[in-house]
């Protein structure tokens, strides 16, 4: 039966012959022995909305709940039409909730959601409060052009009332420009070392990069109700989400790279570790507004291993934008 729902809302929402046949704001769907579906559009500029919907799962919830709620069925022919009106029958919004007047509840129809985020902005780093270029270091980096990506599996979990719990898992990547463009990375026992390459060239950009992969786990406070960020066509989604919690991560790789222009462009790639803890772990701080959300994310250890203890005490963060 859930076969022949699927199918059949699919040819009434591509202009089938379902529709030609039956008034151009009613159409009336035959299902099994006795029952039907009734599709009553005031407003064709909503058959756009409509091919949003997940039609499978909202019909496998709508079933279950007819299957295990005592409501009252049409006894006579006519009785045979139900008028989905919001405020007598089944209504939807874009939230994927659903309402049975009488007997359905809204935080019954919460269910867990999964969605793939892009977080996209910039990193740097402080040292004991301060940013490096205060003391003109040489691991000085540029806001701009230091950029950090991160691609996350996130799953919304429904809790209670408001709160959400975010669970996500992921990788990510530091990319941290030093201001100066000559800068070569190496280290030694006493710890990592940067220094200044002065070979007669046109140097384009040196760069620190490190990969991780990592999980999150944030409570959101939703105040529309949704638990997660709206559909990016969807301008009437939750109007306002804030959310803190923490995160860590492995780190899977990390590199150095110096870009020149000797008569040709020349890139020196240096593979290593470089003292850079294995492991990082902070707090994540998310604000949302309808369906825009930023993130703040500050490591609560330092980016180099404190042995040797030579090497520079600095706590990265990074802050964007969630896609």
């Amino acid at each position: 039966m859930k076969k022949i729902l699927i199918i059949s809302l699919a040819l009434l929402l591509t202009g089938s012959t379902l529709w030609a046949q039956q008034k151009p704001d009613t159409v009336i769907v035959e299902l099994g022995k006795s029952s039907r579906v009734i599709f009553t559009i005031k407003d064709r500029s909503d058959i756009r909305i409509l091919r949003q919907y997940d039609y499978q799962a909202l019909f496998t919830d709508i079933l279950n709940r007819i299957d295990t709620t005592k409501i009252a069925l049409p006894t006579q022919e006519t009785d045979d039409k139900i008028s989905l009106k919001p405020q007598e029958e089944v209504t939807w919004d874009d939230d994927d909730k659903y309402e049975w007047s009488g007997h359905w509840n809204k935080s019954q129809s919460r269910r867990v959601r999964h969605s793939f985020n892009l977080d996209l902005g910039m990193n740097n780093y402080l040292e004991e409060g301060k940013f490096p270029d205060e003391t003109n270091e040489l691991y000085t980096v540029r806001p701009w052009g230091s950029w950090y990506v991160g691609l996350n599996s996130v799953v919304h979990l429904p809790i209670k009332g408001k709160l959400f719990l975010e669970w996500g898992q992921g990788v990510s990547w530091y990319n941290f420009k030093f201001q100066s463009d000559q800068i070569v990375m190496s280290r030694d026992e006493s710890g990592v070392i940067f220094t200044e390459d002065n070979r007669d060239v046109n140097y384009i950009k040196s760069k620190l990069t490190a990969s991780y992969i990592g999980t999150s786990l944030i409570p959101i406070l939703d105040f529309g109700g949704r638990g997660d960020k709206s559909r990016m066509w969807d301008s009437r989604g939750s109007r306002f989400r804030i959310g803190l919690g923490p995160y860590a991560g492995y780190r899977l790789g990390s590199h150095s790279k110096l870009v020149f222009n000797d008569g040709r462009r020349q890139k020196e790639k240096e593979f290593d570790n470089f003292f850079l803890n294995n492991f990082r772990y902070g707090m994540r701080l998310q604000v949302g507004v309808r369906n825009a959300d930023f993130f703040f994310n500050y490591d609560l250890n330092e980016l180099f291993s404190t042995t040797p203890p030579n090497n520079p005490k600095l706590n990265a963060f990074s802050f964007g934008i969630v896609f």
